[in-house]
């Protein structure tokens, strides 16, 4: 039975779109399937791994009857993407095995039957519906997503809170040691303060999918989901279920040292310190004494890395150290020539921000060194 017609490009598109979030290994054989339905000259293509679901529709496709099959995820891509570019496929199933024909190649690939699939089905009542672009989203995303933890057994931490309020869209993550907050206008206000967390993967792959562009993405807050629409893609993803951390006792008020660096020559001098520091604890020590910052790391070896950077400062001497990880990842995700830093002592966390923007802002705890 044929099922379609197409080029190797029209295949390849929405499989890699949808492919990026099935498990390698997974309790369930069909999970490591993609779910592909043929209605008219319309393919529908779906993954899941019970905790979110993407879903892509495209059109053009020729011939073939109606019909509904999964085959395995990774194998058809890896097929797809051996091919030529300019490939014509043909997609043929018979006796419950999917042949992938292309000029004188041919795959035979098993499948298993469609209706054994599980699905996510996206909630019917919003509590809150969000459009903005897929641009700014993106960049919320790109400012704020590092700070999330990894594998932490506080699995709320583990993901990323979002608040639609107002006519304002935030974001905060942190695990314990670091926070990032962002925020960004909204088009339109939302009537009811809505929150929730969304969890790291389905974080990772909007990152991934979305485009920098003025496109729009909508968005459904639902209880205990959330459906994401840009473009031929759907995303519906399950939120954890936790009470996020108060991030506004978090953020530190009247910090009295201010000093406004240049971001490129500061990420290089900790890029430079960060070679020799100790593997394990990743520590540098900050030096602000009048008109100079000293960057100075050692490690388990004696070894010793030491940067000057010009400053304008005045004051009292303060010596505090940091994870140069945690500065790293702040200042290679801002595009802004320049950085706010607020001090107080060596025990107390600093906050970074943009200059005359009050809507980014990060705080990194200290480290004895």
């Amino acid at each position: 039975m044929l099922l379609l017609t197409t080029t190797r490009d029209a295949l390849l598109a929405p499989l890699q779109s949808v492919a990026g979030i099935v498990e390698k290994r997974h309790t369930l054989p069909i999970l490591s399937n993609v779910l592909i339905e043929k209605h008219g000259d319309q393919l529908t293509m779906l993954a899941t791994d019970i905790e979110i679901q993407i879903r892509t529709t495209t059109a053009g496709h020729i011939g073939g009857e109606d019909a509904a099959i999964t085959v395995g995820a990774r194998k058809l891509q890896d097929i797809l993407r051996a091919l030529p570019d300019s490939a014509d496929i043909n997609l043929t199933l018979d006796d419950k095995r999917l042949t992938v024909k292309a000029g004188r190649s041919r795959f035979q690939l098993q499948t298993l039957p469609a209706a054994d699939y599980p699905r996510l089905s996206p909630p019917d009542e919003a509590a809150a519906r969000i459009t903005v672009s897929q641009r700014s989203f993106k960049r919320l995303l790109a400012q704020v997503s590092y700070s999330m933890a990894q594998q932490d057994i506080r699995y709320y931490l583990n993901g990323l809170l979002i608040i639609a309020d107002g006519n304002e869209l935030r974001m905060v993550a942190t695990d314990g040691h670091r926070l990032a907050y962002a925020a960004a206008d909204l088009d339109a206000p939302v009537e009811q303060r809505t929150e929730a967390i969304l969890p790291r993967k389905t974080v990772l792959e909007l990152a991934r999918q979305l485009a920098d562009s003025e496109d729009p993405l909508e968005i459904v807050l639902a209880g205990n989901q959330a459906v994401f629409r840009f473009g031929p893609i759907e995303l519906v993803t399950k939120l954890i279920d936790g009470k996020f951390p108060d991030y506004e006792r978090v953020i530190p008020q009247g910090h009295p040292k201010l000093i406004n660096f240049a971001r490129q020559p500061l990420l290089a001098a900790l890029q430079r310190a960060a070679i020799l520091t100790n593997e394990k604890f990743r520590g540098v020590r900050m030096v602000l004494e009048d008109g100079i910052l000293k960057i100075i790391s050692t490690n388990a070896e004696q070894e010793e890395a030491l940067d000057e950077l010009e400053i304008d400062y005045q004051g009292d001497k303060l010596d505090i150290g940091f994870n140069v990880t945690y500065l790293l990842d702040v200042l290679n995700n801002l595009g802004s020539e320049t950085v706010d830093w607020r001090f107080n002592d060596g025990n107390s966390s600093a906050l970074i921000t943009l200059p005359g923007n009050d809507k980014f802002k990060y705080v990194v705890m200290p480290m004895r060194i």
